[in-house]
């Protein structure tokens, strides 16, 4: 390699720079200045390409000495130098003084893609990376793929099982220092990143990012059990477990098994008692906000899901998957007081109160009292003078077919007999 390549006083690559008392030697790469001529030199190497010094321990190469001898420093595990702001330690100097310019707050380096601000220029080239949608680096685990090799040996942490950290508010853990950092700014109540779309706030950019996504109705991840979609890959990983039929979460008020910990977190709402979720059409409270959401379709009028055995209409695909039990025929669900068969568990539970003796809805129009207030909902047909239902036995219209034996009812003549 000729000293032409990078040196002269005029030449394109390389500009001497000097004065009567300094003499600097500017790379016109990088900007990097130098007091020796010398200096310079041996600095243009790095932009050369050419690497020659291998380090024994992790293949990395080095385009000169001093570099393959600082980062073996690394793989002493000496770190003497420590950052007096956070207490990290450093195996290099160098690499002390460039984390330092994380504290200092200045961040001179700026993205022209997406206008982020980098403290150090090393940041700014890893950022750029991102853009440049190449990812080289994959887990053999579970195929996910990253643009920097330290964005991979985060993640095989997640695959390690090992965590390490664990949050003093919640107990949870992370296998990694920046998940609990992130994760803390959650229990800080504070929420800076908010969606334009929805007005939703976020403590993390993260949740931010992965949120719009929803909003851009895009759901390339789909599940080959049951064909449902989803945003993201951590939504289709959760969900299958839906499918493995492994439930290790326990509900220890009821002993309800859950797949996943949040589903856990979000019934236990329902053992607080805590109702803060308000129906507008209604007044009926919820202990959820997606169960509030879910009950607004049923004033909505919207039936989507019908049933192909009797052509019954529901709002909810809950409601049809549970009606759908009734036409199979079978019944699991057995009354200990009666021995009435039930095919859901949530009819059961209904029946069991009229065994309880708790009668607290009453009719305003005749003091009668029921158990449940389906119950009701049905005996005010009564006084309505609604009577659609016909008696099979005389011909006759009644309001509900539900109550016959109730003593209201009285037989009406068809019209003209």
């Amino acid at each position: 390699m000729s000293d032409k390549m990078f040196l002269s006083d005029n030449e394109t690559v390389l500009d001497a720079v000097s004065s009567a008392e300094v003499k600097q030697f500017r790379c016109l790469e990088c900007d990097k200045t130098f007091s020796f001529k010398k200096s310079l030199k041996q600095h243009a190497v790095v932009h050369s390409g050419v690497k020659n010094f291998k380090c024994d321990e992790c293949g990395k190469r080095f385009a000169q000495k001093d570099g393959l001898t600082q980062h073996l420093l690394i793989h002493s595990g000496v770190k003497n130098f420590t950052c007096d702001e956070c207490g990290k330690r450093f195996a290099q100097k160098d690499g002390l003084t460039q984390h330092l310019l994380i504290h200092s707050g200045v961040k001179n380096f700026k993205c022209d893609e997406c206008g982020k601000l980098c403290a150090r220029k090393s940041d700014l080239s890893k950022h750029l990376l991102i853009h440049s949608g190449v990812k080289n680096f994959k887990c053999d685990e579970c195929g996910k793929r990253f643009t920097l090799k330290g964005y991979l040996i985060k993640h095989l942490l997640l695959h390690s099982g090992v965590k390490n950290f664990k949050c003093d508010e919640c107990g949870k853990l992370f296998a990694h220092k920046d998940g609990l950092a992130s994760h803390l700014l959650i229990h800080s109540g504070v929420k800076n990143f908010k969606c334009d779309e929805c007005g939703k706030l976020f403590a993390q950019k993260c949740g931010l990012t992965k949120h719009i996504l929803i909003h851009s109705g895009v759901k390339n991840f789909k599940c080959d059990e049951c064909g449902k979609r989803f945003t993201l890959r951590e939504y289709l990983t959760k969900h299958l477990l839906i499918h493995s039929g492994v439930k290790k979460f326990k509900c220890d008020e009821c002993g309800k098994l859950f797949a996943q910990k949040i589903d856990l977190t979000k019934h236990l709402l329902i053992h607080s008692g805590v109702k803060k979720f308000k129906c507008d059409e209604c007044g009926k409270l919820f202990a959820r906000k997606g169960d509030l959401t879910k009950h607004l379709l049923i004033h909505s009028g919207v039936k989507n899901f019908k049933c192909d055995e009797c052509g019954k209409l529901f709002a909810q695909k809950v409601f049809l998957t549970r009606h759908l039990l009734i036409h199979s025929g079978v019944k699991k669900f057995k009354c200990d007081e009666c021995g009435k068969l039930f095919a859901q568990k949530i009819d059961l539970t209904k029946h069991l109160l009229i065994h309880s003796g708790v009668k607290n809805f009453k009719c305003d129009e005749c003091g009668k009292l029921f158990a449940r207030k389906g119950d009701l909902t049905k005996h005010l047909l009564i006084h309505s003078g609604v009577k659609n239902f016909k008696c099979d036995e005389c011909d006759c219209f009644l309001p509900t077919f539900a109550v016959r034996g109730d003593p209201y009812i009285a037989c009406t003549p068809l019209s003209g007999s």
